[in-house]
């Protein structure tokens, strides 16, 4: 089944793309002891850097077959994520699950905070995502039109919090299984798109904040 799976992963990782285009038109510890997620993923980036200095410069690798490397090496829950203003993706590894609540993490720490695949937080990053309050979260869920708030909180240069409001509708895409969520608020808009399947999130395109701009989430193995 496991095998199975990561085919699947690896051949959906294009629905990132896809999505990216459509809108375009107590805690528990995964890594302790120096085995879990993140210890293998530095292992294994640190040997691509010690052969990349014993040869000759090496093709940049696809998202799929990035994708494909990280569910060989790492056993755990993964996502693939692309940072639109940061022109770059990322394999990012479980290291912690508080209930619904999984944090992602990179190897230098970079993290996204994901409620059953829906966006809650960022770390790391810069220009961090504090805390996302969704209240648009059980239409999306359910596949439903209507209207809501979404609070985005944000951490300040003097260290205070503040959090920003929108106003926020959702709708069907135009994609089977696709939610649109639209916002505006503060002289400014955003959408962001879901594709929901039994009420989880595995594929989205989601707006971090006007630092960061767009993230685009597939999870490769659940």
């Amino acid at each position: 089944m496991t095998g199975a799976f990561d085919m699947r992963a690896i051949k959906t990782v294009a629905c990132m793309a896809a999505l990216a285009g459509l809108a375009a038109c107590g805690n528990s510890s995964a890594d302790e002891g120096g085995g879990g997620p993140l210890a293998i993923l530095a292992q294994t980036a640190t040997q691509a850097v010690t052969a990349r200095r014993a040869e000759a410069p090496a093709p940049a690798r696809s998202p799929e077959e990035a994708a494909a490397e990280a569910l060989r090496v790492n056993p755990g829950p993964l996502i693939q994520a692309g940072f639109e203003s940061l022109g770059r993706n990322q394999i990012m590894a479980m290291t912690g699950q508080n209930g619904s609540m999984r944090t992602y993490m990179t190897p230098s720490q970079e993290a996204l905070i994901l409620r059953d695949g829906m966006l809650v937080g960022t770390r790391g990053l810069g220009s961090d995502l504090s805390v996302a309050e969704p209240g648009t979260e059980a239409l999306i869920r359910s596949g439903q039109a209507g209207s809501g708030t979404r609070v985005m909180r944000y951490f300040g240069g003097d260290g205070l919090e503040r959090p920003l409001q929108f106003a926020c509708t959702t709708a069907p895409g135009p994609n089977p299984g696709v939610i649109v969520e639209s916002c505006q608020g503060h002289g400014t808009s955003f959408q962001n798109n879901y594709l929901v399947q039994g009420g989880q999130i595995p594929v989205s395109r989601q707006w971090i904040g006007p630092g960061l701009g767009y993230v685009t989430v597939q999870t490769l193995r659940p």
